[in-house]
């Protein structure tokens, strides 16, 4: 409670977001929430970086708090370094995730210039054993790999990852769902041929279809190939 980092979160507590996220991440014991909304987060590690906490802040692994996860994770993303850097920071960092909130807004901003070297790196840890790294990989992928970009083989790559645990086919479906939004023609053969896993292939869809970018002819099509 001494830590000054730690005590600005605490003293950031909202006890109904808490609750709030309780709920949400349900495999994080609560006694591991403190409670802070993520624009504060986001806040926070903007100013540490910009005061000269960040480089500290980040070497002290393992954190106690979820809360401490998400700001290492902002602090990691929002950061201007290079990419090996930026890497070797993600790597570092990935054994520790526990949690889908906290791999979610883990992306670094910097991948954005080095699609090559980083989609290199989505294949190294879509073999991890360690679910969240796994899921890392096929956020990453979503994020950063489905416009200019893209490329059609990662959705076979993606479709064939052997990890089923509950967050990894969510992230499956969530990239599939934009892969049919945003390359509709390349991605709709794997529905139509039912290459996805069941339960990855129906979520795919339904998420597909709750969106406002798919017209209303690509969405009957899609509501015929859902697998009963």
């Amino acid at each position: 409670m001494t830590d000054s980092t730690l005590q600005q979160l605490i003293d950031l507590q909202d006890s109904k977001y808490r609750d709030f996220s309780i709920r949400l991440i349900p495999n994080v014991e609560p006694k591991r929430i403190i409670g802070v909304r993520v624009p504060q987060l986001r806040a926070l590690a903007k100013q540490m970086i910009a005061d000269g906490r960040a480089a500290d802040f980040l070497a002290r692994l393992p954190h106690n708090y979820h809360e401490e996860n998400m700001l290492h994770a902002m602090i990691v993303a929002q950061q201007k370094t290079g990419i090996d850097a930026a890497i070797a920071q993600v790597e570092r960092f990935l054994p520790h995730i526990d949690n889908w909130a906290v791999c979610d807004c883990f992306g670094p901003k910097i991948f954005a210039r080095h699609h090559e070297t980083v989609s290199a790196c989505t294949l190294r840890w879509m073999r991890s054993d360690h679910a969240f790294t796994v899921r890392f990989s096929i956020v990453t992928q979503l994020q950063f790999f489905l416009d200019q970009h893209f490329d059609p083989q990662m959705l076979t790559i993606i479709g064939s990852i052997d990890n089923h645990d509950y967050y990894v086919d969510m992230a499956k479906a969530w990239y599939f769902s934009f892969a049919l939004i945003k390359q509709y023609e390349a991605t709709l053969p794997l529905f139509e041929q039912k290459r996805l896993d069941r339960t990855v292939h129906n979520l795919s869809i339904r998420k597909a279809i709750e969106s406002f970018r798919i017209s209303d002819e690509r969405k009957e099509h899609l509501r015929t190939l859902r697998i009963k």
